[in-house]
């Protein structure tokens, strides 16, 4: 018996669990599927394309609608060690904007506004360049301007600036349009992952138990409290029971599914698999959202990227560089620059993110160029209105979920999507870029129009790996938790983690899965 389960290591999960263990007298049990975090590459900025198409990912079959023709079944990758996603990410740290979160208490989720989430973003900083109203030093997370910036990157940003964008010294600062180079969470030239940032201080404490390689498959319910969790542990199925709390901190895929697996969710769907039910929640599952991304690749005029250090004398120039200094394209993340701009021109904010990516081939299902030396300039529509569901396939808790993102299903997204793909384009033909580019490789010359750039991106678009929304936070019937994260209609059990979001934020979700581990751990403490 402990006091509290946290289930699920990543950003959440890492922050409430250290949280929690700071009062002595509790005691904390943390569970994680994955491996502890001791792979070299995830703490090496520069590793990020080890990181990011390696055996640290977990890959979930999607199910596309018709018109995203595909030759292979597509996949959502989640991280599966600890950390989550802050061990394996591109480290960019991005908050969103302040409607964002306005909008989550206007639609119920009272105490979420920005001006209450504010504090824990920057209670959790530790910013080596910024300290104002916004930002916060002295926090668990290191957050640091990149090392070594590419000069192809430079070269990018002035092609922006051609264009028309602005420089943007913050993205965070609440206006987030133009372009500029995004900070990261790194802190002396180290990855700082949720795992280094909140739970390496606390490993030594005796309250806290981390527990890796153990596979929760059930929340135990006696009547409508949560008492505990059933696991797997080296093949052998095991118990625990908690005094006090559990928090489900697993992600917007399978949080909902251990939620559906005790129980817990859509009466018809659960007894259709012959689960009992303890609380029918139509909500469980749905309102799913993802950012959707495309990638265009382009083959350069020389070896003007970082593909140049594919090759082995390149490769280990830069692992001396960065052993003996911390400094090189090692303590680079390799997307150290981007922008915010708009697809759509009537919307208030920038839809739109990109990211200039100084290579080619280095993210999963990303082509490489034939000629050894490209880059590739993603983007991805930043405020989806489609929206998906995670269902079970069946009461074995060893079963995968059904996803079915419904990706473009609101027409909205594809032309927003669009849109910016062909600003894009134009941004590559600035001067300042030419020199540097041979060709468009992904998609190919063919591809001129605007419908062939659409049917482009209907073809070819992935997953951002940003799955949320599927434990919807507010306190209408079709949410699943209240403000305070606590699962409607059950005792002793939250949510925290991606999946709370009402709507998704517009950028990278990991400083606010870290934020909500903030605030939850506040709350839970508070007796809130």
């Amino acid at each position: 018996m402990v006091d509290f389960i946290v289930i699920g290591g990543g950003s959440t999960g890492c922050t409430v669990a250290s949280r929690l263990s700071e009062d002595t007298s509790a005691s904390v049990v943390l569970f994680e599927e994955g491996p502890r975090d001791r792979n070299p590459y995830i703490h090496i900025p520069g590793a990020y394309y080890k990181t990011a198409q390696g055996p640290l990912l977990k890959r979930y079959a999607w199910e596309p609608t018709e018109d995203q023709r595909r030759t292979e079944t597509p996949t959502m990758v989640q991280a599966s060690v600890l950390g989550g996603g802050s061990s394996v990410n591109a480290m960019i740290y991005i908050r969103g904007v302040p409607a964002d979160y306005d909008s989550w208490a206007e639609q119920g989720a009272t105490g979420w506004a920005y001006k209450d989430v504010l504090p824990y973003f920057k209670k959790a900083e530790d910013n080596e360049r910024f300290c104002n109203d916004v930002h916060g030093v002295g926090g668990p997370l290191g957050v640091s301007d990149p090392i070594n910036v590419h000069p192809l990157t430079k070269v990018w940003l002035r092609a922006c600036q051609q264009y028309g964008l602005p420089y943007n010294e913050d993205f965070n600062s609440g206006k987030p349009e133009g372009c500029g180079l995004y900070q990261i969470t790194a802190k002396n030239g180290f990855r700082s992952s949720a795992a280094v940032a909140y739970l390496a201080p606390a490993k030594s404490r005796k309250n806290l138990t981390i527990k890796t390689g153990c596979r929760v498959i059930r929340i135990l319910m006696q009547g409508n409290k949560a008492i505990g969790v059933e696991y797997i542990e080296k093949g052998v199925r095991q118990v625990m029971h908690a005094e006090k709390e559990i928090v489900l901190s697993s992600g917007a895929i399978n949080s909902p599914r251990l939620l559906m697996l005790s129980g817990i969710g859509p009466a018809a769907q659960l007894e259709k698999h012959g689960i009992k039910v303890i609380k029918d929640l139509p909500g469980v599952g749905q309102n799913l959202q993802d950012h959707i991304e495309v990638s265009l690749v382009y083959e350069l005029t020389g070896p003007h990227s970082y593909d140049k250090y594919k090759k082995l004398h390149w490769k280990m120039m830069a692992g001396l560089q960065y052993a003996l200094f911390r400094q090189g394209p090692a303590a680079s993340n390799l997307i150290e620059g981007g922008a915010f701009w708009w697809g759509d021109k009537a919307a208030t904010n920038p839809d739109i993110q990109y990211f200039m990516v100084v290579g080619a081939g280095i993210e999963e299902g990303v082509d490489s160029v034939p000629g050894g030396n490209g880059c590739t300039l993603n983007l991805g529509q930043i405020r989806p209105k489609s929206r998906g569901y995670v269902e079970l396939y069946s009461a074995d808790p060893m079963s995968p979920p059904r996803i079915v993102p419904n990706y473009f299903s609101d027409p909205y997204d594809i032309e927003s999507l669009v849109d910016g793909c062909l600003v894009g384009e134009e941004i590559m033909s600035q001067a300042a870029f030419t020199p540097y580019l041979a060709r468009r490789h992904v998609p190919d010359a063919t591809v001129t129009s605007r419908e062939a750039m659409k049917k482009f991106c209907h073809e070819e678009a992935h997953a951002a790996l940003h799955p949320s929304g599927t434990c919807r936070m507010g306190v209408d019937e079709r949410s699943v938790v209240g403000p305070d994260l606590k699962v409607h209609g059950i005792e002793g059990l939250r949510v925290a983690d991606a999946s709370v979001m009402p709507t998704l934020i517009s950028g990278n979700p990991n400083s606010v899965c870290i934020m909500i581990g903030e605030k939850a751990a506040d709350m839970i403490r508070n007796g809130r």
